[in-house]
């Protein structure tokens, strides 16, 4: 119907909206547009944006943003390098807000909170990753780091790994996390097996596991609270 922004009436443009309502009334079209600021020749901002929304073969909307990359991104026509640039900046920094809500909840013997504060950076991810967290022994963070990415086997991980790691950092307590991409937080046999064995080694060298968190699409699922690490 409008072939320019400058044609759509006022009250409708994203900008003067936003300026006239706030950003929280605006569409998630309309808040991508203005990101954008521009389009191309035939087609207006918030044609663009739609045309981004709608780039990922499996997530459409908002949702996509955080599965695309620079490379999806500068293959649309008015997209170019620094628009793509500025996406990926802003749903990096929609990701940093999140952890940090999360964070200021974060108790480490309350899996949920645990939950909420890494599921914000694995949820998108297309692997598995497995995260080893820290604690001294009054359960204080010491430091996280990145174990494996990738299929999660007793292959890939091996107890002597975790527990090097443990020693050179002086850790009493540790918990494992790693996301399922396929949404789904239920524990393979495989998940339980390899917690298994090393809650048992940790006992041996007075290094508790207190927890092994599964994280799915907003949702979880704590082997230690399912019951999932008593022996059998």
């Amino acid at each position: 119907m409008y072939q320019t922004m400058k044609e759509f009436p006022k009250e409708q443009r994203p900008y003067e909206k936003c300026q006239q309502y706030g950003a929280s009334q605006l569409t998630d079209q309309e808040l991508l547009a203005v990101i954008l600021r521009s389009g191309t020749e035939n087609c207006t901002s918030l044609e663009l944006a739609e045309k981004i929304y709608q780039l990922h073969p499996i997530y459409q909307g908002i949702l996509a943003l955080p599965h695309l990359t620079y490379e999806n991104l500068i293959k649309i026509k008015g997209v170019g390098p620094v628009k793509a640039v500025q996406i990926l900046c802003i749903v990096e920094l929609s990701k940093r807000i999140a952890t940090c809500k999360a964070k200021e909840r974060l108790q480490f013997t309350n899996p949920s909170t645990i939950a909420d504060y890494y599921m914000e950076s694995t949820r998108h991810l297309t692997k598995e990753q497995l995260i080893l967290v820290l604690l001294d022994s009054k359960n204080r963070f010491i430091r996280d780091s990145i174990l494996s990415i990738g299929t999660i086997n007793a292959s890939l991980i091996s107890p002597r790994e975790i527990f090097l790691e443990a020693f050179q950092y002086e850790a009493v307590n540790l918990i494992l996390v790693h996301n399922h991409p396929s949404g789904d937080a239920t524990p393979s046999k495989q998940d339980i097996q390899i917690t298994r064995k090393i809650l048992q080694a940790g006992k041996l060298l007075g290094i508790q596991l207190i927890d092994h968190i599964i994280l799915g699409e907003h949702q979880y699922t704590s082997l230690f609270q399912e019951g999932l690490l008593d022996e059998s």
